[in-house]
């Protein structure tokens, strides 16, 4: 920027506050009065900050027809699928049929226990499955032919199972296949030793999963880490040619928590080259920031040109990472991604001197920004490539980490404190345990006292329809009859008409674990229809008709699944009650991270970055609950899709302004820094309790003053080379920060959240107080 005569500094402050606005939305402009924004299209509003929430039947529809991306890779489900078939070959060549038949039903237990992670997990993950299936087995087994105590034994045990989901999804699964084992296995009575015989059995084929599963461990020793590494930056790579608004959540969350467990967690592998593996990681979350800076930037240009350049800058950067994610795929050196280093400095080297020629006087505040920011990718990048060509070194950012540990937020709890915590009646999984209790303990009654053919079918499937959310029991429940029809009629059929050898039904096997593993994580109504045809086809191996007892499982599903509805009816755990106290939470996870950002403790930062993704996961999980429960609390969705777009703007701004602060250690008006800062944080502290005590707060233009008065104190640092690009990114990122927070704040101070919603986060404070003043004079008549 060229420099302007002090007398003058004023205009040009003003000329460089007016252009970062006019950046930050097209729409903006400070030199109309607030009548004229008070014109906005409500309806183009609410579509740009909130998605309205579908009505129930409509989500339902929406779910049950959905299908998910793929997650199971093929390999894996070869691996699986091969473990299951293989006990059934060996006992068909060997003529114990019935012993390759245990043995395989053990591999299906313990198939969704193989999941990416480092080896030495996936053993502890697998194992445990394998045993706790074993144990369920060998109970139902011994107890089966004792009514009373099998009734206390299912009782128990779904309480126990249960409680396991406040521990996570992998042990809510062991839970879950305990349940199922118990109940499916004391429907068949054997005395001590026979039952030993087959729960071992079972166990075995837990064991061969985990075998195979394991079996690359000596010589692929770090095939988690690379691939994980890969898929990481291969994401980083398809965002640089994504464009993105600037309410949606910055991406990479889930990726980079899980990279971080994967890298840092308890289960981690050891030797040199989880050095180079941390630092990659510490380079990727680098890079997502500077990304995530120059993408929202390109937003902001107003000029085709800036816009196409620094597209073309993305585009080479994405380049890169995707040579990187191939280099660590295939566990070579990155070679390719060396020569693309060139082609970047070349447009960057042109967005340079577009800056340098002082013709684009409109964006030269955003163009200094971008350059900077640019300057700093590239630096990533080729700290990318550097560290990627040398696994196993330490790398030249080694020095520069800190602690190798996983953050606060990420790490797992002790079990036990975990467990007794949850032991209360406002605890999700503690409401769940109870109902699944009761309800497996009056299933199995029920089932011994009226004597019916596969009545084990009815609390099975209790337990594996009943969730803790109403939403995922009734679509669960309506995908589970369906799925089980459908594969019970086509399985029977095609066993009773079209396959009497026993190598056809291996084979037919075979697809169908196939198919199963591959759907389970996309439609859980196909998987299901799988699955049925496959214990179907399994049962006819050992000589048990299809077609005699089709009906009586069709009725055990729709038996299990109208129990599993009429219990939750009974005794709801609604969402909306939970949605606030997740949304405040998210609020002062933002809060906290934001106060980081000026302070020199890189380790407090990371642990606050974390904890900001692990709370806006929560959030979008607890929207999706709310979504799917009957009589929706359509206010409660329009502040709460408010409250996530917004904090989302303040996350994006954030971003940016950590990407810039992590260049400099030269801090610009220090106090007035600080003291924007403190004001930030004490407002989105407000707006936390606001939301936690569902009271409305007071809203003034108070925190616009301050962010004008701290754009006025930063004036003197635009006139110094070294604070010039820190300052101007402050004064930008400041107006951001600062609509992003008084549009949460106006989202609870009008009496109807609705009209706040309609609000847009670029209006300044007067303008959107114009605007709710007209709304509540409409609304009063």
């Amino acid at each position: 920027m060229r420099r302007v005569p002090n007398g003058n500094r004023n205009t040009r402050v003003a000329s460089i506050s007016c252009s970062a606005r006019c950046a930050v939305a097209s729409h903006r402009n400070h030199e109309c009065d607030a009548a004229n924004d008070a014109t906005l299209s409500r309806t183009e509003l609410l579509n740009s900050v909130s998605t309205p929430a579908p009505r129930f039947h409509s989500y339902l529809l929406q779910e049950m027809l959905r299908l998910k991306p793929r997650e199971v890779p093929y390999s894996v489900a070869l691996r699986n699928t091969f473990g299951f078939l293989l006990p059934l070959v060996v006992g068909a060549l060997s003529g114990h049929i019935e012993a390759g038949a245990g043995v395989a039903a053990g591999t299906l237990n313990v198939m969704f226990s193989d999941r990416p992670g480092p080896y030495r997990l996936r053993l502890q993950r697998m194992l445990s499955a394998a045993l706790m299936a074993g144990l369920s087995a060998f109970v139902g087994f011994s107890l089966g032919g004792h009514d009373i105590l099998i009734v206390i034994a299912t009782a128990l045990c779904g309480f126990g199972g249960a409680m396991l989901v406040a521990l996570g999804p992998e042990a809510a699964r062991v839970g879950l296949t305990s349940m199922i084992l118990l109940i499916v296995c004391g429907a068949e009575a054997r005395a001590p030793e026979p039952a030993l015989v087959a729960s071992a059995l079972i166990f075995t084929g837990g064991l061969l999963q985990t075998l195979l599963a394991i079996a690359a461990w000596p010589l692929q020793r770090y095939r988690p880490e690379r691939y994980a590494l890969a898929a990481v930056y291969a994401e980083l790579a398809t965002n640089t040619r994504q464009r993105h608004e600037s309410h949606q959540a910055p991406p990479l969350t889930e990726a980079i928590n899980n990279l971080q467990v994967l890298l840092h967690g308890a289960h981690r592998a050891r030797g040199l080259a989880m050095d180079a593996f941390r630092v990659l990681a510490g380079v990727a979350e680098r890079l997502r920031i500077e990304l995530l800076a120059l993408a929202d930037l390109r937003e902001q240009f107003t000029v085709a040109a800036n816009q196409h350049r620094l597209g073309q800058l993305l585009a080479r950067s994405g380049d890169v990472l995707d040579a990187i994610a191939d280099a660590l795929r295939n566990g070579a050196a990155p070679l390719h991604a060396e020569n693309l280093i060139a082609s970047y400095e070349i447009v960057l080297a042109e967005m340079i001197a577009a800056r340098d020629s002082g013709r684009d006087v409109r964006n030269a505040p955003l163009t200094h920004i971008a350059c900077a920011r640019a300057v700093g990718l590239g630096g990533q990048l080729r700290a990318a490539v550097r560290n990627a060509s040398h696994a196993g070194s330490r790398g030249e950012l080694q020095a520069q980490e800190i602690e190798l540990r996983l953050p606060q937020a990420l790490r797992p709890g002790n079990p036990l404190a975990t467990l007794r915590a949850n032991l209360s009646l406002s605890s999700i999984a503690c409401r769940h345990a109870i109902r699944c209790a009761v309800c497996l303990a009056l299933a199995v009654t029920v089932e011994r006292l009226s004597g019916l053919a596969h009545g084990y079918w009815i609390p099975m499937t209790l337990a594996i329809v009943l969730k803790p959310d109403f939403g995922g029991t009734f679509t669960f429940a309506l995908l589970r009859v369906i799925g089980t029809l459908v594969g019970l009629v086509l399985a029977t059929a095609i066993v009773h008409f079209a396959l009497g050898g026993i190598w056809e039904r291996i084979i037919l096997l075979g697809l169908l674990c196939f198919a199963f593993r591959e759907l389970a994580a996309m439609h859980y109504g196909i998987a299901i229809a799988m699955l049925t045809g496959l214990i179907v086809v399994l049962l006819s191996l050992l000589g048990e008709a299809a077609g005699d007892t089709m009906l009586a499982r069709g009725v055990g599903t729709i038996g299990g699944s109208t129990l599993a509805l009429l219990a939750y009816a009974l005794w709801p755990t609604w969402e909306r009650s939970r949605v606030r106290p997740a949304l405040a939470t998210l609020v002062e996870a933002y809060r906290n991270y934001f106060s980081t950002l000026f302070d020199a403790d890189e380790r407090a930062r990371t642990d606050a970055r974390s904890a900001a993704r692990a709370a806006r996961t929560n959030v979008q999980a607890s929207l999706e609950r709310l979504r799917a429960e009957p009589r929706a609390d359509v206010e409660l969705s329009r502040l709460a899709e408010g409250i996530v777009a917004n904090t989302n703007r303040f996350a994006r701004a954030a971003m940016s302004l950590e990407a810039e602060l992590q260049s400099t250690s030269i801090l610009p008006q220090r106090e007035s820094t600080l003291a924007f800062s403190a004001r930030i944080g004490a407002t989105l502290g407000d707006v936390a309790t606001a939301l936690r005590s569902q009271q409305p707060i007071a809203v003034t233009a108070e925190l616009r003053a301050h962010q004008q008065a701290f754009a006025q104190a930063l004036e003197p640092a635009l006139d110094l080379p070294e604070q010039r690009d820190l300052a101007l990114a402050l004064i930008h990122t400041s107006d951001r920060i600062t609509d992003s927070v008084d549009t949460l704040a106006h989202l609870l101070e009008t009496n109807n959240p609705a009209e706040a919603a309609d609000l847009p986060a670029a209006l300044d404070t007067n303008s959107r107080n114009a605007k709710l003043d007209a709304a509540k004079r409409t609304r009063n008549g």
